[in-house]
């Protein structure tokens, strides 16, 4: 075979190397076979469709309009096998949306959690990314004169698998430099080539003879010790980049920076609303039916690790334990957590919410019934906390199946053996001074955490009585769990309340002890060790806590106390109280000076009205008004104009046609008013950015709707644009707030919203 012979599967095979590794960086992504076999199945085609465009000299249209045509004939077959007819030929369905999801498939993929398998097309971003990188790289390094431009193409495919992967570090800095020594390899071949033709082409015009063996043989020794001497620089780079990277260092990729759709501060905790559940009318109401529930008879609801001490919720996305970051998963999890799998199926009755009910840490959930779809597009899950919501709200009728890792109850025994472990809290540091007095009195003599946790429990179900206070033959047992509630359980006498206060008790306890403590809000089953169906009713809500042990594992404890009679109330001890004396108040003579020294207020206008003819001061004060209002207007004439000029804006932006743009408009609204409030956001900031200058809840949930209306599939109504703007408005008031009106009218007439563009 000649030289030139030899060039065109040398440079296929490079090609086609490069891109296959520049591909491997996506395996995190999905880690499903289904991945190889459309990887494939892409260099496969993508490999021919450049071949035949070399072979038969083809345009770049024609290339492109053969590739458009396989991509839609192989893209049903490798990325969404299940609806491929006979496993090979897209349906009419599965084709329109492979269109479709060719263009929103890639904002769902940073959305959601990886690996995600074939979860809803989402192998389609990587076969659309294959395919034409390796179209591209193979024709370029066939038909275009500087063949090393091919080499841009499997590193842009190595840019987009990583900023589409999760945040670990090490992978494809693995392959990121097998990648470069690949194609440096290519590059070395590539000038030595090049060389060798110039070498035989000036030869050939000197001399008219083939280059010397000798020459051959220099041009090959130098070749390959510069060869040697990149590779050696590569290597030697890398291993230095590879020391200097921190072990615990993530990534910034796209889904770190990603606005989610579903946030736990915009909706009321569930904690708060636990005594509804025990209201004669929701009591007895079915809300949910469960097969195959745990051992313990615990269904979570959810999981909340931020107290306050008014309201114990679930933490926001700015959490330090990120237990308020909730994403979008596949149906499928690989669980890394330790304990025993259970398979359970739900099927909501009388449960309303946002909230999913499960059991430890979710591996698997199909969601069944009529809104089975809607419901799975829907699903944000937490793997910190093992709390799951459906943004659209559960309702009668729907249903899953779920495969879970639930860690078993630790006994007596094994609980007073663990010790704290490390996870980070939001913390909170105002414990009532009477539960801390009464955690001394348990834990009195005892020196290991474990025993102390345990000592602590025992204590509050040996002191505690159980009352939820709703009804008539119940004592009184006031609802809510913040501070002043939690020092009423400990101070009165007996201690009166429900799982709610024992929950939030005992976890400020266990904190107290050090160890990382949150609160459980879900259902416990009457009937535990039932195997069939059990209906779980509103009179089975429940709270419990769960504490960290130092193996990383997260312990469900109890600290509610078993139903009794309770005593009476014991009056508390009398006091002596000592009476003065009424004191009578001497009247006070300074009273009447001090009245008299306040004029009436209009006397000096009488004064003046009686001293000057009436049309003498009529005309008097028009001269004096009518010179004050035109300087006065000659002044605020600048003014005026940028504050109509801020007041035709805002028009313009609340009364856009569409309401994603009215929404955006409302957000850049927003931002503007903060700037001329003197903020000083970071350049190019983003929305939660701005949101985070700003400071507040409100804030951050403007600036999650904005997102959502950008990069959501989902279109807006326009009463979602109306709610936008009235919590605009409220903000921009909210802004006003506390401010002199000085500042206000400086942020009123400021220019640097209107100097200044926003996104």
């Amino acid at each position: 075979m000649t030289s030139w012979g030899l060039r065109i599967p040398v440079a296929v095979l490079f090609a086609v190397a490069s891109i296959a590794i520049a591909t491997s960086v996506w395996w995190p992504v999905y880690q499903t076979p289904q991945f190889v076999v459309m990887c494939v199945g892409a260099i496969l085609f993508g490999t021919l469709i450049a071949l035949a465009g070399w072979l038969f000299r083809l345009s770049g249209i024609v290339v492109l309009g053969i590739t458009v045509l396989v991509y839609l004939a192989i893209g049903v077959p490798l990325t969404m096998p299940d609806r491929a007819v006979a496993g090979l030929l897209p349906s009419p369905d599965a084709l329109l949306d492979l269109i479709k999801e060719t263009a929103t498939a890639w904002k769902e993929l940073i959305t959601i959690l990886v690996p995600v398998g074939t979860y809803q097309g989402l192998l389609i971003p990587a076969l659309f990314a294959i395919l034409g990188t390796t179209v591209l790289t193979v024709s370029m390094a066939l038909r275009v004169e500087r063949a090393e431009l091919a080499v841009l193409w499997p590193i842009l495919l190595l840019v987009l698998g990583i900023a589409f992967g999760p945040e670990d570090p090490w992978f494809p800095l693995a392959i990121g430099l097998g990648l470069t020594l690949v194609l440096l390899g290519w590059l070395i071949w590539l000038r030595g080539t090049r060389h060798r033709d110039q070498l035989r082409q000036h030869t050939a015009v000197v001399a008219s003879v083939a280059p010397s063996r000798r020459e051959r043989r220099r041009a090959g020794i130098v070749g390959a010790m510069s060869a040697a001497l990149i590779l050696a620089i590569a290597i030697s780079g890398g291993a230095v980049l590879a020391s200097a990277l921190p072990a615990d260092t993530p990534r910034n990729v796209l889904r770190s920076n990603i606005e989610q759709d579903f946030d736990p501060q915009d909706y009321p905790s569930p904690l708060s609303g636990f005594r509804r559940y025990l209201l004669p009318d929701l009591a007895s109401q079915p809300m949910l039916r469960v097969s195959g529930i745990p051992q313990d008879g615990r269904v979570r609801l959810a999981t909340l690790d931020t107290y306050d001490g008014v309201v114990y919720s679930v933490g926001g996305p700015e959490s330090a334990s990120a237990s308020g970051t909730f994403v979008r998963v596949p149906h499928r999890l690989e669980q890394a957590a330790r304990g025993e799998r259970v398979s359970m199926t739900v099927v909501i009755d009388g449960l309303s919410g946002v909230w999913v009910p499960g059991a430890g840490h979710l591996a698997e959930i199909r969601f069944t019934g009529e809104n089975r779809a809607e419901l799975a597009d829907r699903f944000f899950y937490n793997d910190v906390t093992g709390s799951g919501a459906v943004l659209s709200g559960l309702a009668k009728g729907d249903g899953y199946r779920l495969t879970s890792v639930v860690t078993p109850m630790p006994s007596q025994a094994e609980l007073s053996d663990i010790r704290p472990g490390t996870a980070e809290l939001p913390p909170f540091d105002g414990a009532p001074g009477a539960l801390t007095d009464r955690l001394s009195d348990y834990t009195d003599g005892i020196t290991t955490p474990g025993a102390q946790l345990v000592a602590m429990l025992d204590g509050l179900k040996t002191d505690g009585y159980i009352s939820h206070g709703v009804g008539a033959d119940e004592p009184p047992s006031r609802s809510g769990h913040g501070i002043d509630r939690i020092e009423e359980l400990f101070t009165s006498q007996p201690m009166v309340g429900d799982a709610e206060q024992y929950a939030v008790a005992a976890s400020l306890m266990a904190r107290a002890l050090g160890f990382p403590a949150r609160v459980v809000v879900g259902f416990l089953s009457p009937q535990p060790d039932a195997t069939g169906i059990v209906t779980l009713s509103g009179r089975d809500i429940s709270a419990w806590v769960e504490v960290q042990d130092s193996s990383g594992r997260w312990l469900s404890v109890d600290p509610v106390p078993a139903a009794r009679e309770i005593p009476e109330k014991q009056p508390e001890e009398p006091q002596k109280v000592s009476r003065p004396p009424a004191i009578v108040q001497p009247p006070v003579d300074e009273d009447d000076d001090e009245i008299e020294q306040v004029p009436p207020a209009d006397s000096e206008q009488n004064d003046d009205v009686a001293a000057n003819p009436f049309l003498a001061a009529l005309l008097l004060v028009a001269q004096i008004g009518g010179s004050l209002l035109l300087v006065i207007a000659l002044i605020a004439a600048p003014f005026l104009a940028v504050v109509a000029a801020k007041v035709r804006r805002r028009t313009l932006r609340r009364r856009r046609p569409h309401p994603a743009d009215r929404i955006r408009g409302g957000w850049q609204e927003f931002a503007d008013s903060a700037l001329d409030y003197g903020l000083e956001p970071p350049p190019s900031a983003t929305r939660r950015e701005v949101a985070r200058a700003v400071g507040g809840k409100r804030a951050f949930a403007l600036a999650s709707v904005a997102d959502r209306a950008t990069f959501s599939i989902e279109r807006p109504s326009h009463e979602d644009a109306d709610r936008v703007w009235a919590a605009v408005d409220d903000l921009r008031r909210s802004l006003a707030t506390g401010r002199t009106r000085r500042q206000r009218f400086r942020a009123a007439s400021s220019l640097r919203s209107l100097r200044t563009r926003r996104r």
